[in-house]
């Protein structure tokens, strides 16, 4: 794939005309949103890299594609043994903190997921063109990724020659498999969604490599079976099942933004239950769209962008509630369920209905009732549900049983098709009677629809079955998958100090990657320490602002809860561990915090809390420190043996205290 706008020979590029390059670039670039400063902008950039690169030999590309970010690298140079990450600031003054990171993050990306990248020295250059030269220290971030260093338009060329002696070596880059290397990169849901909108397809964002390949088999299995419907005037009705972080919300938007042809009257839309997720994407739309449209120098208000992105991304309550005053047919032919699992039983729902909502007739489960809302189309229609196998968190929560049982004697006319590991793994169905009408309504098994590769934690394809063997407490398998698997790539640490895990968190992070703590909320007797689990986080603000906003993640101050961070994620966590869930006499307990005391919980609510812990643990993606506080049995709510047990068996599965 050509992922540069133009690129050449450095001796070449020197010699060809500017125009001709200029032309090249822009021809790449969509004419329609091409400005002036653009335009300018590359001709100063072209003019300032012919005076100063003319002397070394390698190649030069611009407007380098970086797919995570869905973003675009000025230049990039190969010069002997180096990577030279450029970002220009033409006419800046000043080396702005925001650009240090950009350009930062930029070189961090080949670093993680571009192959010919690894193990190569990277580089990265901010070119403030009008800025005062500054001396370079060459500091080694991790790897062989340094941080960024400085230059303008006039010392460039020494800049790039002084490191190049720094770091001289026989070794010299291969330029034709750099360039033809994979590129596997994972973006965070929030990136994802913002480049699916600008219209990016998933090939465009998401990994290529044959681990991660099946989230575009899933896409494309989707696809045909809504093709399928559409053709044959069928209803159709899918499950997508994947462990966690595996993309399940990433193929939703993607199905979304595929199938959202208004010219063909076929309307989609990813719709969630989960009230953190739709804020926080639908804010990062928003922002996106203005500060896009800034940037190519038209003007859109933040409630004019706000509202158009509502119909990519709505919350399933709301999508209910329109329904149930509108007895017509949805405009969506498509809609995406994500995490469907939580959709309210039938008992929820009708106790909503009657008391939040005045309807009195009400008595069916949420899913029953959204299939019944699809079920008016005359013709076709195709509902995508999206499902976590032991993500279930809150009383009344459904599990896929309640998607399936209203097939049983209703709706005959529709098609169902569905993962393998339905039937495979316990986690995703515990009643065997909804199976039985799986193969009573010869609903068709499809293994592309189970997503089986981790693409969250990146760094360790293995943590979710790792977090699975700590909930079973199999110790045995647990630190074998631990040390085999993940220690070496995805750092996992343990601590009995806050301020210990805060200094680990900064000192990992870095550019701009998101830390933040984590801690279920049934984590009451953490507010000794200063973690109100109580105390609700505005999520697209601790999700979204940057590192100098006090109510931001970076703070390591507010603490979300699994409510808040379930679909979501951060780069690095530090997950907070109360009394709620404690280790002791080789086996896990289970309490709620009620009143002033400890009570021990039975049955569902054992479930809710193993899987707030699962979700806890599988929000990082690049590693974790576990914080477990000193008990003290001064304080009946925090005696020791409820954190000492629980600290005791992280050791034993080899995990470092810090």
């Amino acid at each position: 794939m050509n992922r540069a706008y133009y690129s050449n020979f450095i001796n070449d590029f020197v010699d060809e005309n500017t125009e001709s390059i200029f032309g090249k670039i822009s021809g790449r670039y969509d004419l329609n949103k091409l400005v002036i400063q653009q335009s300018n902008a590359w001709k100063e950039q072209i003019s300032i890299l012919k005076r100063n690169i003319s002397l070394f030999k390698g190649k030069i590309y611009f407007e380098f594609t970086i797919p995570r970010m869905g973003k675009k690298v000025d230049n990039i140079l190969i010069i002997d043994n180096c990577i030279f990450i450029l970002e220009f600031k033409i006419g800046s003054k000043i080396y702005e903190k925001s650009a240090v990171n950009q350009v930062f993050d930029y070189a961090l990306d080949l670093n993680n997921f571009h192959e010919g990248s690894h193990n190569k020295i990277i580089i990265p250059i901010l070119i403030a063109e009008k800025a005062i030269s500054l001396e370079n220290e060459y500091i080694n971030s991790f790897d062989n990724l340094y941080d960024t260093i400085y230059a303008n338009s006039d010392n460039l060329s020494d800049v790039i020659s002084n490191a190049l002696l720094y770091f001289k070596s026989s070794d010299v880059i291969d330029i034709a498999h750099w360039e033809n290397s994979i590129y596997k990169p994972t973006p965070t849901i929030i990136e994802a969604a913002t480049a699916l909108y600008k219209k990016h397809n998933v090939e465009e964002i998401s990994r290529s490599d044959s681990g991660a390949e099946n989230l575009s088999l899933t896409s494309e299995c989707i696809s045909q079976i809504i093709d399928f419907s559409k053709v044959t005037n069928r209803k159709s009705i899918c499950f997508i099942t994947g462990v966690p972080g595996a993309g399940k919300t990433l193929a939703g938007l993607n199905i979304a933004n595929l199938r959202s042809n208004y010219s063909e009257e076929e309307h989609a839309v990813f719709l969630s239950g989960n009230g953190p997720l739709v804020d926080v994407l639908r804010e990062a739309l928003t922002r996106d769209k203005v500060k896009t449209a800034k940037e190519e120098n038209f003007i859109i208000s933040k409630s004019l962008a706000s509202s158009q992105v509502k119909s990519f991304i709505q919350n399933i309550h709301h999508f209910r509630d329109a329904s149930l005053k509108d007895e017509k047919a949805p405009i969506e032919k498509v809609t995406i369920f994500d995490e469907a699992q939580r959709a309210w039983t039938k008992d929820k729902a009708t106790d909503f209905m009657k008391r939040n909502k005045g309807v009195r007739d009400f008595d069916k489960s949420e899913p029953e009732f959204l299939i019944e809302v699809m079920d008016r189309h005359k013709d076709w229609c195709t509902i995508v549900c999206l499902i976590g196998g032991g993500q279930e968190i809150n009383t009344g929560e459904a599990g896929l049983e309640e998607w399936i049982w209203p097939f049983a004697s209703k709706f005959e006319d529709w098609d169902i098709y569905y993962s393998s590991k339905i039937i495979e793994d316990k986690n995703y169905i515990k009643d065997q009677n909804a199976l039985t009408i799986l193969s009573n309504r010869k609903a068709t098994k499809k293994n592309e629809l189970h997503l089986s590769v981790s693409l969250r934690s990146f760094r360790s394809a293995q943590l979710s079955n790792f977090i699975q063997e700590v909930i079973n407490n199999d110790v045995d398998k647990a630190r074998k998958i631990y040390l085999d698997f993940i220690k070496k790539d995805y750092p996992i640490k343990i601590t009995r100090d806050l301020d210990t895990a805060r200094k680990w968190l900064r000192k990992s992070a870095k550019g701009s990657e998101r830390i933040g703590v984590v801690g279920s909320s049934g984590g009451m007797r953490l507010r000794p320490f200063g973690l109100n689990v109580k105390a609700k986080i505005d999520a697209p603000i601790w999700f979204l602002n940057d590192e100098d906003d006090i109510r931001s993640s970076y703070f390591l101050e507010e603490v979300a809860t699994e409510f808040d961070i379930q679909g979501l994620e951060l780069d690095w966590t530090c997950v907070a561990w109360d009394g709620d869930l404690f280790y002791d006499n080789n086996k896990w307990n289970y309490k709620k915090f009620k009143g002033t005391r400890w009570q021990n919980i039975s049955d569902q609510r054992i479930d809710y809390l193993i899987n707030s812990y699962r979700v806890l643990l599988t929000r990082a993606r690049q590693g974790m420190v576990i914080y477990i506080p000193f008990g003290n049995n001064d304080d009946v709510t925090r005696q020791t043996v409820m954190y000492d047990g629980t600290f005791e068996f992280f050791k034993l599965l080899g995990i470092q205290e810090i």
